[in-house]
């Protein structure tokens, strides 16, 4: 093959077919998660602390998360459900109306992941995994400490969609630390957020490219 050639003419000229895996979503037997998971990747992930009515401070990443609008700014993130329905997060932001999303960034991920681990509903995982809070201003869940962005959220609505349940968000206050803002504004350069991939493989945003849109 030289170098002007198209590796998909060389497949044509020698009878080579690309093969694929169909799946059937009807038929298939079994759950689409590893599919899910792993094609629809990098993933932002949601840090989300909440504070149950009984005054147990919550902290669990959720990956299936993004930005649902921007005027009004709403969050959205969807935690699969427990074996015994809604988990402490959802619950704990239907009983109080409020949720924090704190953005992991570099240096958190190990913190991060301790947060992932199955505790009792009057355990808190700040605690578990020695994460510092500091106080949110507009809400009474507490943030982290050491993240660089977090969203103060009023709960705007909670959907059920089978076994997970869809948490929207209304933005009502932002945390930026100054590292990660240039000239009054959040500058993405300095943002090294950390994204989730599928089972345990994580990334990182550090590796970026620029594209000009066109007209």
């Amino acid at each position: 093959m030289t170098a002007d050639s198209d590796p998909a003419d060389s497949a044509e000229d020698s009878g080579e077919t690309r093969e694929t895996l169909e799946i059937d979503v009807d038929s298939h037997d079994g759950s689409l998660y590893r599919v899910l998971s792993s094609a629809v990747v990098p993933r932002p992930i949601a840090w989300v602390s909440t504070r149950s009515d009984e005054g147990v401070d919550n902290l669990a990443p959720y990956s299936f998360f993004t930005v649902a609008s921007v005027d009004p700014p709403v969050l959205l993130f969807a935690p699969v459900d427990g074996a015994d329905g809604l988990k402490d997060t959802p619950r704990n932001a239907r009983e109080t109306g409020e949720f924090v999303v704190n953005i992991v960034t570099d240096g958190l991920e190990e913190a991060m992941n301790e947060t992932s681990a199955t505790l009792p509903a009057d355990e808190s995982e700040f605690d578990h995994a020695g994460i510092e809070r500091a106080d949110s201003t507009v809400v009474d869940a507490p943030r982290v400490a050491d993240a660089e962005i977090a969203f103060e959220c009023s709960l705007r609505d909670l959907l059920d969609v089978g076994g997970s349940t869809l948490v929207l968000g209304d933005v009502e206050y932002v945390h930026l630390d100054e590292s990660v803002t240039t000239d009054g504004k959040i500058d993405v350069n300095e943002v090294d957020a950390v994204g989730r991939l599928a089972g345990s493989l994580y990334t990182r945003t550090a590796d970026r490219f620029s594209l000009e849109r066109p007209p």
